[in-house]
């Protein structure tokens, strides 16, 4: 295992998150159909890129003279996806996976669409040393949001405090909790409200709840947290439950796909596992029986969102990105239309990481996260499977057009 990183190190990996990378270009995407984000689309338009961030979004070419120039017939910009829950390093040699594997799984992430990801917990100091490889250029990735998390069981609350503090002093503004109950205990629920009010004594300190239960849910809600990760899967969220969790301003995440079987990722059988490759449904975490949490996830996910709560997008996976992809979408398009998702991946996940200012929509003054997909996305989810081109930060970071016409420069 390599050394820890000192206290001072970690500080400049938080801060090198805000340095845009050497490689952020001036482009210009023309003839593109433009899904800003926001409700919006232009159906022909161009966008204008300058030092990494977008310049302008308008109907109609954009000539800019000396500046490459795209040709994007037949595809559509969308915002780079975010994946607010994301297991990103798998478990065994730390050393070896970051020396010899993380590069190209992290241009998987790149190929598959996603500019950011949120660490769902995860070895603390392997994120953190992943992310100042690519703040770094060391290798190419998604932007890399570190989460840390604090058992709600064997210590005190002065030690859940002290570890807030600990993981905020290396620069973790997401802390989760290890093991929330279905239904939740006294001194859980008083470890996560001495995690949630120290959590307020430190400014950009969020954290998270995996409240897969109506009951854990409106105990965290009640506790204070601001972010849930997980739609409950385990009963009925009533609509009295989802109209307080909107008013409490408390944001949660999809993990949709979390009780729905997998196909074709562990294996070529066409038989239907959980997302661990255990079989389904007898292999799903805690489940009722009988797949049940598939169902519950699903309508539970709606009720959510027609009550009005900020409703994100999170896979809780740790296989290939595409494939995660995939299936947190198609489960997505059980409950919700092709504008609700991109509404969903886009500004309501950018709004969980707090990064509203910089991601999540395609309009002047933020990031140039952008993802040119054939076809278009609200004809069907699958269009944000078709992949053709990556932009993160006005960096070209995948590039999957076949046989790509030579760029212009005007």
């Amino acid at each position: 295992m390599r050394r820890a990183l000192g206290p001072i190190l970690l500080a400049l990996i938080w801060c090198a998150g805000g340095i845009r990378g050497a490689a952020a270009q001036d482009l210009v995407i023309q003839h593109v159909r433009i899904i800003v984000g926001n409700g919006s689309v232009v159906d022909q338009g161009s966008i204008v890129i300058r030092a990494g961030r977008i310049a302008s979004v308008a109907p109609g070419d954009a000539s800019v003279p000396g500046v490459q120039t795209i040709d994007a017939s037949g595809m559509s910009a969308v915002p780079g996806y975010i994946d607010a829950h994301r297991h990103i390093i798998p478990r065994g040699d730390l050393e070896k996976w970051l020396n010899t594997e993380a590069a190209a799984s992290m241009q998987q992430f790149l190929d598959a669409g996603y500019t950011t990801l949120l660490s769902g917990a995860g070895p603390v100091p392997g994120i953190l040393e992943l992310k100042q490889m690519i703040d770094l250029g060391k290798i190419k990735g998604p932007r890399i949001i570190a989460s840390g998390a604090i058992p709600l069981r064997g210590i005190t609350p002065d030690q859940a405090r002290a570890q807030v503090r600990s993981l905020a002093s290396m620069g973790i503004h997401f802390i989760g909790e290890e093991g929330l109950s279905d239904k939740p205990a006294p001194d859980e629920l008083e470890l996560l409200r001495a995690m949630v009010d120290e959590s307020k004594k430190i400014n950009g300190e969020y954290v998270m709840v995996h409240a897969v239960t109506p009951e854990a849910m409106m105990d965290a809600v009640d506790a204070g947290a601001p972010l849930l990760v997980h739609t409950p899967h385990f009963g009925w969220v009533t609509d009295e439950q989802a109209h307080k969790v909107a008013a409490a301003g408390v944001l949660d995440l999809s993990t949709i796909g979390f009780g729905s079987p997998v196909w074709g990722v562990f294996a070529n059988d066409n038989k239907p596992r959980f997302r661990d490759g255990a079989p389904w449904p007898s292999g799903v975490i805690n489940d009722q029986g009988d797949g049940l949490s598939a169902g519950y996830k699903a309508v539970n996910a709606r009720t959510l969102w027609d009550a009005g709560v900020v409703y994100g997008y999170g896979t809780d996976t740790n296989y290939e990105p595409k494939a995660g992809l995939s299936h947190e979408l198609r489960s997505l398009n059980l409950m919700f239309s092709p504008q609700d998702m991109i509404k969903l991946m886009g500004p309501n996940t950018a709004a969980f990481i707090h990064m509203s200012n910089e991601v999540g929509t395609l309009e002047p003054g933020k990031d140039a996260d952008i993802v040119l997909v054939a076809g278009n996305p609200l004809d069907g989810y699958w269009n944000l499977l078709q992949t053709r081109l990556v932009i993160k930060g006005g960096a070209i970071v995948s590039d999957q057009r076949k046989n790509p016409a030579p760029a212009e420069d005007h």
